[in-house]
């Protein structure tokens, strides 16, 4: 396991927001589409400050494994395995299905590829002058 200090800084900040979101906002956009946006972030940021994996496999990954988690709230995964009654499943892995979330997904890996293609490389030329 090779960890990667800057990355788990931004997990980190990501997760406290992301419980920040869940506890306190109780509104239609930030919490549902703020937090599915997020959340990709927070997956990508997470696997990249704990593994060796270059950022186009693990972003390709973890926006498949969103999509996965979405596919599963359309088969009602969560009341197949019985969990219907169980908070933390139903927060984990959601109870419905909503193209919104697919977007949001799809959004926030748009940003986290924006950042690692376009706007990483400016900030390590910046460190150089």
């Amino acid at each position: 396991m090779k960890f990667n200090k800057p990355y788990l800084i931004v997990a980190l900040i990501l997760l406290i927001t992301e419980i920040a979101i869940a506890l306190f906002v109780d509104d239609s956009f930030v919490r549902p589409i703020g937090g599915d946006f997020l959340v990709v972030i927070l997956l990508y940021a997470t696997v990249r400050g704990v593994s060796g994996f270059g950022s186009f496999s693990v972003l390709i990954g973890v926006l498949l494994f969103s999509y996965l988690i979405e596919f599963l709230q359309y088969l009602d995964f969560v009341t197949r395995l019985g969990l219907e009654d169980v908070q933390i499943a139903r927060v984990v892995l959601g109870t419905y299905f909503s193209w919104i979330d697919v977007i949001a997904y799809t959004a926030g890996a748009l940003f986290v590829l924006i950042v690692e293609t376009k706007l990483k490389p400016l900030v390590s030329k910046w460190n150089t002058l």
